[in-house]
């Protein structure tokens, strides 16, 4: 099976896996954006009791707080420095409902198809040569009845101004070249691909940030930052 990843953007996040957990550091808007979501996906989907899969986990932010809402959680991503420093963190922290593999989504799909009551796929679509075939092994890893969600960037002028240039060039919350405007995909692209995999598109949330306060929360604006939550037929 080819894997569906760019070597380039696996190394980038490799090189930035030892300042994963620090708050202060290029991933500081994860760990501000997090709760946000995190609340939104647990009010969908109940996360407590249930098993969940996250993929392009990364170094495990959202992972390890949807265990500590009570869910069973396995995260994989094809990067393997930032799951090294997600299983570290496990550790120390103590979270014993999480686990991490070295795994493409699409072999996972093959491997397990249909073992998953919650799949999380989190700003990790606009990063990968096919998202369309993640979002198809997403929808396979999922039991029936069982909830999606996808977060990503619209492509549009103004998510080019604030993704970009506001994010990477002005503010400097994101490290230059994290994201490539041509690889932005739009809500209508994102429901279509869902559509074409069999999965429901049932709601969907913008995130917004106010640089002034350093705030985030969400909105129904998803001209930039989005996210959709989707079900799986019964």
């Amino acid at each position: 099976m080819t894997i569906n990843a760019d070597p380039q953007e696996l190394a980038k996040f490799s090189d930035l896996a030892h300042r994963w957990w620090d708050p202060e550091s290029e991933f500081r808007p994860l760990h501000q954006i997090n709760p946000l979501r995190l609340d939104w996906i647990d009010a969908h989907a109940r996360l407590s009791g249930k098993r969940v899969l996250d993929v392009g986990c990364g170094g495990g932010i959202l992972s390890d707080s949807m265990a500590r809402r009570g869910a069973n959680v396995l995260g994989i991503d094809l990067a393997s420095k930032p799951l090294k420093v997600a299983q570290l963190h496990a550790l120390e922290a103590g979270t014993a409902s999480v686990e991490y593999r070295e795994v493409a989504a699409e072999a996972l799909a093959a491997e397990m198809p249909a073992q998953f009551d919650v799949l999380t796929c989190m700003e990790m679509l606009e990063h990968v040569p096919d998202p369309s075939s993640i979002v198809h092994a997403c929808a396979a890893l999922v039991k029936p009845g069982g909830w999606l969600f996808f977060s990503t960037i619209n492509r549009n002028a103004k998510a080019f101004v604030f993704a970009i240039v506001g994010a990477e060039h002005v503010l400097k919350l994101l490290p230059k070249g994290t994201h490539e405007y041509a690889k932005f995909i739009r809500p209508s692209e994102l429901a279509q691909w869902c559509r074409n995999a069999g999965i429901d598109l049932c709601d969907s949330r913008g995130l917004e940030y106010n640089p002034f306060t350093r705030r985030y929360w969400l909105s129904g604006d998803t001209s930039v930052n989005y996210m959709i939550a989707c079900r799986k037929p019964s």
